[in-house]
């Protein structure tokens, strides 16, 4: 009847481990992968990244958004020279011709910056990809984890558990399992998410740089700038993110036991997700985009 009795805990100990260890294997693979992808996807220009969606919003800034930008530029342009002959003289006749050529250099800059909007907006992006492909290649991206390889004695540590311990186990590495594939979507959401206001951001550039040359109106066009740039350089913090994700992944190796690194590991993810989505908001606040 013992014999009985051990050889039937003996089963539910291999299940529960057989159970542990295949949710190991696996649990973090959603997440490695997607983090791995980062430094490839932030180095991305618009065009590189979908260059069908890249050619629908270009046709749109050019075809729509710019006759529109066009319209605004022409008011922002007489508004400006009424203001500057009702500034300077109070129209007692007494007018400078340097303003006028002052005006119309302002409108020559003007419509060449609404003209030539994509190319700026292309090139701020050229220079951000710049920035994350060199910050790559000093920054390790090796954020792959493999629980054998890491705890060593894995196996050995499950078998000395007993039954109740390692069925709590199955509990915690099931639960954090289903967390893991959670935060591997959310770790696309913000990849996704920074293109998609990237290309709202190509779409609408021709109406704030008609607006840049006009003292008064001009906020408009220099807030759109500085968040263009901006939007650039957020890649570069999403690589420091990440950076700093896998020197402290990599530290689970000195961990005493298999709970403290198995919550050390979802613990770091759940804060590289919190910190990718704040990395758009830190860049405005660097920039002083709103």
């Amino acid at each position: 009847m013992q014999d009985i009795l051990e050889q039937i805990e003996e089963w539910i100990k291999t299940f529960l481990i057989d159970c542990i260890t295949g949710n190991l294997s696996g649990m973090f693979d959603s997440v490695n992968q997607k983090v791995g992808e980062i430094a490839n996807e932030v180095g991305k220009t618009p065009g590189d990244w979908n260059s069908g969606v890249f050619s629908i919003i270009q046709n749109l800034a050019e075809n729509v958004v710019i006759p529109i930008a066009g319209l605004i530029l022409t008011f922002v342009l007489c508004y400006e020279l009424i203001s500057m002959i009702i500034e300077k003289n109070n129209l007692h006749g007494d007018f400078e011709t340097f303003m006028l050529f002052k005006w119309i250099f302002k409108t020559f800059v003007a419509v060449y910056l609404v003209t030539h909007t994509f190319d700026i907006v292309v090139a701020v992006f050229e220079l951000g990809q710049n920035v994350v492909h060199q910050s790559a290649t000093l920054i390790g991206s090796d954020t792959a984890l493999d629980f054998e390889a890491v705890m060593g004695g894995l196996m050995g540590e499950l078998e000395a558990m007993e039954i109740g311990e390692l069925f709590l186990l199955l509990i915690e590495t099931s639960l954090i399992g289903l967390t893991m594939n959670a935060l591997s979507i959310c770790v696309m959401l913000v990849l996704v998410g920074r293109m998609i206001e990237i290309y709202i951001y190509c779409s609408i550039g021709p109406i704030p740089f008609a607006t840049m040359v006009n003292r008064e109106w001009g906020s408009m066009g220099n807030n759109y700038l500085r968040g263009l740039v901006a939007l650039g350089l957020q890649g570069f913090f999403i690589l420091v993110c990440v950076a700093v994700y896998t020197v402290l992944i990599q530290g689970i190796a000195s961990a005493q036991n298999l709970h403290l690194a198995i919550w050390s590991c979802a613990g770091y993810t759940v804060l590289l997700c919190y910190s990718l989505f704040k990395t758009g908001n830190i860049s405005k606040s660097i920039f002083n985009a709103h």
